[in-house]
This record gives C-alpha cells, structure tokens and sequence, in this order.
C-alpha cells in the first residue's frame, strides 16, 4: 500500500496527516476553514486518495497559515506514501468544466518542484477562506512533493467555481498520473530514475 503519517507543529500550525494513494476516496478533514475542508473533501473524492487530517492553526490571524502549512503536509505525505515511480504514468493533464469555470491541470512526478498559476479572482473570500490562499496551498504542495504542477484558468469568474475546479482537476491529474500502468516497465525517463 501507497501511504504515510506525517506530522507538522509550528508556532503557527499543528497538523496531522494520514495519506493513502491507494484509497477510495475517503477523508476525515478539520481544518476549522469551512471551505477549505470542502476542497480537501473534493480533493480526496475525485483523486480516490484516502485523506485524515486534522490541523489546528492561528485563523485568528488569518487563514494564510493553516492553508499553507497544510499544502506542506499533505505534499511531504505524498512524496512519503510514493515510494517507488516505477510503472506509474507519470504526467498526466485535464480541463475541468464547472458552470462558468474552465480550468486546466497539467502534472508531472518528475521529482522537480516547479508551480505556475495564472488564478486571479473577483473576490478575497470564499467563506473564511482567503481566495489567494489557493495559490499557496498549490505551491506548497508542488515544492515538499516534488512535482510540476501547472494550472491554466481558460475562463471564469465565480471564484467558488474556479477553486474548486481547480481541486478537482488536480485530483484527476495526481489519480492518473499516479495510476500503475502495465506497459510501463520501470520508470518513465530515459534517465532510468525519477
């Protein structure tokens, strides 16, 4: 089985994370950020990663810690529970469609950390949730798991819809590229490693 526990305590965050590649998409989530747990929710539904986490930050500051830091968790839990990229597709892109949102995911495990968004949004907040905040988890993600992750924001302009298309395409794009493929022998990379 594809899974880690990994665990993280700042002055600014205390969280816990349990993470399986393996899963069936189920999540037990506590953030005390009501948005972001309905993210991280939909994250772990449509990725088919199963997700336990619970973090306790300083949200009366702001939710920049808590969103951040987790970002940092679940990557590294990532990294962890990926213990071998042999015979996994590697890359893998998608556009997701949702109402007025369209949002492209591209991936790559390459075991290089690179993060591009263009996300820009009408609002500060969905909910409690700071919208630029989205940026930070994606980045955080990227840098501790080690992966390329590109977003395209194609069109939108209800924020709820293009953060949450942006999770879900993420989703896909881990699950798949993720995914054993029986006609991969070894790693994919002429370099014999990734």
């Amino acid at each position: 089985m594809r899974q880690s526990s990994v665990e993280r305590k700042t002055k600014e965050t205390k969280i816990k994370c349990k993470l399986n590649i393996d899963g069936s998409g189920i999540a037990n989530v506590n953030t005390k950020i009501g948005f972001f747990d309905h993210m991280l929710n939909t994250f772990a539904k449509h990725s088919s990663f199963d997700l336990d986490l619970v973090c306790d930050g300083d949200i009366n500051v702001d939710t920049h810690h808590s969103v951040e830091d987790t970002g940092i968790v679940i990557g590294q839990a990532f990294k962890e529970a990926l213990v071998s990229k042999d015979g996994i597709n590697r890359y893998y892109s998608f556009v997701m469609p949702m109402d007025d949102a369209l949002v492209l995911c591209a991936i790559d495990l390459c075991g290089r950390s690179f993060y591009q968004s263009n996300a820009h949004f009408n609002v500060t907040k969905c909910g409690d949730f700071e919208c630029e905040t989205a940026d930070e988890f994606f980045r955080s993600f990227a840098d501790n798991a080690m992966i390329n992750l590109h977003f395209d924001i194609i069109r939108g302009q209800n924020a709820h819809h293009i953060i949450e298309a942006m999770f879900k395409s993420f989703a896909k794009c881990i699950k798949e590229a993720t995914r054993i493929n029986s006609d991969i022998k070894g790693s994919l990379s002429t370099k014999g490693v990734i």
